[in-house]
């Protein structure tokens, strides 16, 4: 889109184009999402950005009436190269908060150096920018929704004191902290709540459909009467619990955290965007399978289908290995034991939650995996699995891993939208799917949902 085009867009506030550009007006310093209520300003003073901290980069400050840090995000499949979208994912999941440059490019296989001018030379932005960004986005968010004291907030979007986050939180704002605080809300203080924005449709019930008989028991339960989705979560010594629920009427997914899991809240928050799929584009999905005759009725049915990531690759993978030749209901029994096996209990007030899933190192060092029902060939595939380093395409290596397994893992884990399980019993039927790209994930969605 060129920027006319972006204007005409933002004249219509339409809400397919939330999160995909941000608008600075000049005359005022403020930047918005392209569904703000607030007037329209003329075109000659309308600048346009594609990511929030490019507007905060040149000086423009976030809405208080549309608030850009609750936008979705833009899919994945943009056009950056590998390394910096995965260097800005990481650092937007407070990469920065507890480690350092050189960490994070020693865990891409770079110097920080190269993630430096990749970042520079393809976003325009630095990883101080993208990080600042980011941590106070989550900052302003707890502040207008909650009544957090100031040190938590502080702390909970990655600042390492009350001083610098009061410094930082004015100089972006030209507010204090304390000026926004919303102090009428009635606040569990076990519990912190973010707010994730999606784009409508968004078919909420749909997808804890399919994660309710997929739930590990003590680890995931889905509330099918309220909608909701909760489970137990450990972000590196930190446990908890998670629960997530939909506020259609701001398109929000709210996810209330564990208070003892408050300072992993830009992890939990990247992770919770890619377990629900929240950034995906449905008018463009929808619109693309809507054209094949098999589809359309589905679509029609059903718009807004997300493809359910998870919140640990490991497990995601774990879990798919367990359902290899058996039901799904006979694979969430074996996850179960796993769990209770192998896993860490964790005293939670969720019903049901009642155990962390085991860790890969557990796992791999586990010698008896056979007393839960497992095969000798399953429990050696699973793991050999634990032992990798990186759970990736490269897993059909491992001797009991097939096709199925791999694309499974693609798909969910992986976060690719064009997987395709085509061995799977249901989707083998389907000969023709190479229209369907590259969204033969969604595809598979739908086509499990109606067999």
């Amino acid at each position: 889109m060129d920027d006319d085009a972006k204007y005409r867009a933002l004249v219509a506030r339409d809400a397919r184009f939330d999160g995909v550009f941000f608008v600075g007006v000049t005359t005022t310093g403020i930047y918005c999402r392209p569904v703000c209520t607030a007037r329209t300003a003329g075109r000659s003073r309308c600048v346009f950005f594609s990511r929030a901290a490019e507007a905060e980069r040149d000086g423009f400050r976030a809405c208080f009436r549309c608030r850009p840090e609750l936008a979705p995000g833009t899919s994945q499949v943009d056009a950056v190269s590998a390394l910096a979208r995965n260097a800005a994912a990481r650092i937007e999941a407070g990469a920065l908060n507890d480690g350092s440059l050189d960490d994070l490019a020693g865990e891409l296989g770079v110097s920080a150096r190269h993630v430096r001018r990749a970042l520079e030379r393809e976003m325009g932005l630095s990883p101080v920018q993208i990080a600042q960004s980011a941590r106070l986005a989550i900052a302003k968010q707890l502040l207008q929704d909650g009544t957090t004291s100031i040190a938590d907030v502080a702390y909970a979007s990655g600042f390492s004191s009350v001083r610098r986050f009061n410094a930082a939180f004015r100089e972006r704002f030209s507010r204090s902290p304390t000026s926004i605080r919303r102090r009428d809300a009635e606040v569990d203080p076990s519990v912190v709540r973010i707010a994730l924005g999606y784009r409508a449709p968004f078919a909420w019930r749909a997808m804890l459909e399919f994660l309710e008989p997929r739930a590990t028991p003590g680890v995931e339960h889905v509330d099918l009467d309220a909608l909701v989705y909760a489970r137990t979560l450990r972000i590196g010594e930190r446990t908890g619990t998670l629960r997530a629920s939909i506020d259609e009427s701001r398109r929000v997914i709210n996810v209330d955290v564990s208070a003892s899991l408050s300072r992993s809240l830009m992890a939990i928050a990247a992770a919770a965007r890619r377990a629900f799929d929240l950034d995906a584009q449905p008018h463009a999905i929808d619109g693309h399978l809507s054209r094949d005759a098999t589809l359309r009725p589905f679509v029609r049915e059903t718009p807004g289908i997300r493809v359910p990531g998870g919140f640990d690759a490991f497990e995601l993978a774990a879990r798919a290995v367990l359902g290899q030749q058996v039901t799904v209901r006979g694979a969430t029994t074996l996850a179960g034991r796993l769990s209770v096996a192998l896993g860490e209990p964790v005293r939670t007030t969720v019903p049901r939650l009642s155990v962390i899933f085991p860790s890969a190192r557990r796992v791999a060092r586990a010698r008896d995996l056979e007393t839960i029902g497992l095969t000798a060939a399953r429990a050696a595939a699973l793991r050999d699995l634990a032992g990798r380093d990186l759970i990736d395409e490269s897993i059909t290596s491992i001797k009991g891993i097939g096709s199925w397994t791999a694309q499974y893992v693609a798909m969910r884990a992986l976060r690719s939208p064009d997987a395709f399980p085509e061995t799977d019993l249901v989707l083998r039927r389907f000969s023709r799917t190479a229209a369907w790209s590259p969204w033969r994930a969604y595809a598979a969605m739908h086509l499990w949902r109606n067999a």
